[in-house]
């Protein structure tokens, strides 16, 4: 697979070169591609859906008074996600919000490859059980086209995050984007990977007796 790397470890003797892939890949490469296409009927394996990236925003609404807090949310983000964000500007003014066009007003970063299969991971095994009161995602928040979006309140979810060293809670919202064509095809394909998805409601039409 191209999201493979190889680690070469050098000895006495030879170059010992280690193939590493992270457990989500080998989990969609041996599992879930047959699963998805015995679901889906798919005539080709390359039909079957997968990740593409994974996103990260950060968003601060007293950024352009406070740098700290800035800096702040630029280190926590690189913590999380284990690759710098870049800071986003405001597109035009808003004088409701006081903002004006090319201001700063959050973080965001991107992951894809590797680094975005060792983040889903460490994201559906440690994070999301660690939200308070969490009782998993709700199924209706994918946008039509295959991909899902939803928001952590608190940061301080992810273990990378020092709860002494924080200037304020901050929420996050997270972009998973894939390769699927419907929302019925992503829902199955991340549930297959373990993110903790609600199960549909089914309606049932039910006669009311005379």
């Amino acid at each position: 697979m191209s999201d493979k790397r190889k680690l070469k470890k050098n000895t006495k003797n030879s170059n010992v070169v280690v193939s590493y892939a992270p457990n989500l890949l080998e989990l969609y490469n041996n599992n879930i591609i047959s699963d998805m296409v015995k679901l889906f009927n798919y005539s080709n394996v390359m039909e079957v859906p997968m990740l593409k990236s994974i996103s990260l925003n950060m968003g601060l609404g007293d950024a352009k008074n406070n740098s700290k807090g800035l800096e702040s949310a630029v280190s926590e983000l690189t913590l999380i996600s284990g690759q710098k964000p870049i800071i986003t500007k405001a597109k035009k003014d808003i004088s409701n919000f006081k903002i004006r066009k090319g201001w700063p007003v959050g973080c965001k970063v991107t992951l894809r490859s590797n680094r975005m299969y060792e983040f889903f991971e460490r994201l559906i095994s440690i994070a999301l059980p660690r939200t308070r009161d969490f009782r998993g995602l709700s199924y209706k928040s994918f946008d039509g086209r295959g991909n899902y979006n939803f928001g952590v309140r608190e940061q301080i979810i992810f273990t990378e995050i020092d709860y002494d060293k924080i200037q304020a809670i901050r929420g996050i919202n997270i972009t998973i984007v894939t390769s699927a064509k419907t929302d019925e095809e992503s829902y199955e394909l991340l549930r297959m990977f373990g993110l903790p998805l609600k199960d549909k409601q089914i309606k049932k039409n039910i006669e009311e007796a005379a």
